[in-house]
């Protein structure tokens, strides 16, 4: 049974920073592009980055310079670290994985975990 569980998440102040984790299990990590999206409040989910199995990264433009994906394929684990968080970022996160396909779309991914809220107080 496939599984990913993020963990990290929570409540800071702008400016802070959070390290997201994505464990997977029941899978082989190095053969998926792991991706992180997230979803606001009333909104739909949102790309936010992605690295695939070769090392390669992309982020949505908002993100840029601000957060940087990892990936630690002999652990299993996808990371995502965000610095100079703002209330816009204040979002439920969620790691994906993917074997092909688009990474914008979130229809073309494999596997999903439960998500973590990260909440960014003014």
């Amino acid at each position: 049974q496939v599984q990913l569980v993020e963990s990290g998440g929570g409540l800071v102040q702008a400016g802070d920073s959070l390290r997201l984790s994505c464990a997977a299990s029941g899978l082989t990590l190095n053969n998926y592009a792991v991706a992180w999206f997230r979803q606001a409040p009333g909104k739909g989910r949102e790309f936010v980055a992605i690295i695939w199995n070769g090392g390669s990264t992309s982020y949505e433009y908002s993100v840029k310079g601000r957060f940087t994906v990892s990936r630690d394929d002999a652990k299993n684990m996808g990371y995502l670290q965000m610095t100079s968080l703002s209330p816009n970022d204040t979002a439920v996160y969620y790691c994906a994985v993917q074997n092909a396909g688009s990474p914008w779309r979130a229809s073309e991914y494999d596997y999903w975990g439960q998500g973590t809220q990260v909440a960014v107080d003014s």
